[in-house]
């Protein structure tokens, strides 16, 4: 497939409203409002979501609509997070805090150059990515505020949350940085991650991934602040437990 120069307007509107709901959350973030401030970075990946899938449907892909979908996903899902992160936890640790920030931001920096670098040498898709995608990486961020920030609101919003799920929300709170850090290793790491754009819907086990569709929409519907952070941290710890499982086959050959 061979990328084409020129803009296409319709898939570069996603990715600009990509770029504004990405300064958005970092003006709530300065403003301490933090529940806005990972919306706008939810809202940020259904964009971003939007102009990939458009630009295929439209076979409207090019090298501009690259390069500004890359800085989209620098400023939306490694600047802003990092931003919201500090704001909220990380500057209470001090200069420790604030290396971690920019730690992260450097390795999505790095991430996306990558894959930049490798889209540019091979144009075929791949069903996998290389490394924790940026866009993954903003997501589980965001989504931890948004199930941390109903903990702490109090119990009256017990209805809308997972009590079992609630109950850890202090333990994630603690581990922050730590988890930070290993987010932003495997953001350069070389680990697999699924893209899904391989997905053979007329295969037999898509029924299984059908049914598994519709709960996970149910249970958004219902639960969905603490349901979107379960479905990030499933796929944070997919390219782990898969590294994992591929060594144990490796050494059982």
């Amino acid at each position: 497939m061979q990328i084409k120069r020129g803009i296409y307007i319709i898939p570069s509107i996603f990715t600009v409203a990509n770029i504004t709901a990405g300064f958005m959350s970092v003006h709530y973030s300065i403003a301490f409002n933090f529940t806005s401030a990972a919306w706008a970075i939810m809202i940020a990946i259904i964009m971003d979501i939007l102009d990939g899938r458009i630009a295929r449907a439209m076979h409207a892909e090019s090298s501009f609509g690259v390069e500004l979908d890359s800085l989209a996903d620098f400023f939306s899902f490694g600047i802003a997070p990092s931003v919201l992160m500090y704001q909220m936890h990380l500057s209470e640790i001090g200069k420790i805090g604030l290396a971690i920030a920019i730690f992260f931001v450097i390795a999505s920096a790095l991430r996306l150059a990558r894959f930049n670098s490798i889209a540019q040498q091979n144009t075929e898709i791949k069903p996998h990515f290389e490394g924790l995608p940026t866009t993954a990486a903003g997501g589980i961020i965001a989504s931890f505020v948004l199930s941390y920030q109903l903990f702490a609101e109090g119990p009256e919003l017990t209805a809308k949350t997972i009590p079992l799920l609630m109950r850890k929300m202090p333990i994630f709170f603690k581990i922050m940085p730590f988890l930070m850090v290993l987010i932003s290793i495997l953001l350069i790491s070389k680990l697999r991650y699924s893209n899904f754009k391989k997905m053979n819907f007329s295969h037999p086990h898509s029924f299984q991934f059908l049914v598994l569709l519709i709960v996970s929409l149910i249970l958004i519907f219902t639960y969905p602040q603490n349901t979107i952070f379960i479905i990030y941290i499933l796929y944070f710890l997919s390219g782990i437990i898969g590294y994992i499982l591929r060594l144990f086959r490796l050494r059982k050959r």
